[in-house]
């Protein structure tokens, strides 16, 4: 057989024969044809279908780019669907619907905020790292709470919005560069100072 030898000089046959030699476990083995095995008898009435009934195989060549291109735009496609349909990274998806390709230029604090995974008793409390999600200010201990009233981060307050416009609320301020220093500030100065935030014992 063509694919047990070495020096063959089809292609294919070739590859078949590396294959074989990476992978000793795989036995080749001719078999008589039209002799009762099922799986021969059943590869042959299916070469014989693909010669009556089969299209002709059509190597056309497309270019690199029309390819890049075309895979690109399918994988954006399955990853939107993943992100629209997952069970995890609600709150980020609630600020960004889309999938894209282009960088958002969020830094840690940035993700640390939105994500709402950080130096936040609530975050913390929920994932039994902390006993209390309350604040020492004695306020729970959200994001949004170190981002409006916490009497420690006054200095970084924007205006609090309605509890049915909260959503809306962290879009804008994922947009506004402004909106977006202070929440880095907000998260630098918990990160360093963590002993003010915890909760009184």
């Amino acid at each position: 057989m063509a694919s047990s030898n070495s020096k063959s000089t089809n292609e294919t046959a070739r590859k078949i024969f590396k294959i074989l030699l990476s992978n000793p476990r795989i036995k080749v083995s001719w078999v008589r044809a039209h002799a009762g095995n099922i799986g021969n008898e059943r590869a042959d009435q299916l070469a014989k279908d693909a010669t009556q009934h089969g299209q002709p195989y059509s190597h056309t060549k497309l270019p690199k780019p029309h390819i890049k291109g075309l895979l690109r735009k399918r994988m954006l496609e399955e990853w939107q669907t993943l992100w629209k349909n997952g069970d995890t990274g609600r709150i980020i998806y609630n600020i960004m619907p889309s999938v894209s390709l282009r960088p958002t230029n969020w830094i840690r604090e940035d993700v640390i905020f939105f994500s709402q995974h950080g130096p936040f008793p609530a975050y913390l409390k929920r994932f039994h790292l902390s006993d209390s999600n309350y604040c020492s200010c004695g306020g729970i201990g959200t994001a949004l709470h170190y981002a409006t009233e916490c009497i420690y981060t006054v200095s970084w307050h924007m205006r609090k919005p309605a509890p049915n416009f909260e959503q809306e609320w962290l879009k804008r301020v994922a947009n506004n560069l402004v909106s977006r220093h202070k929440i880095r500030g907000i998260v630098k100065f918990m990160s360093e100072n963590r002993d003010l935030f915890r909760p009184p014992q």
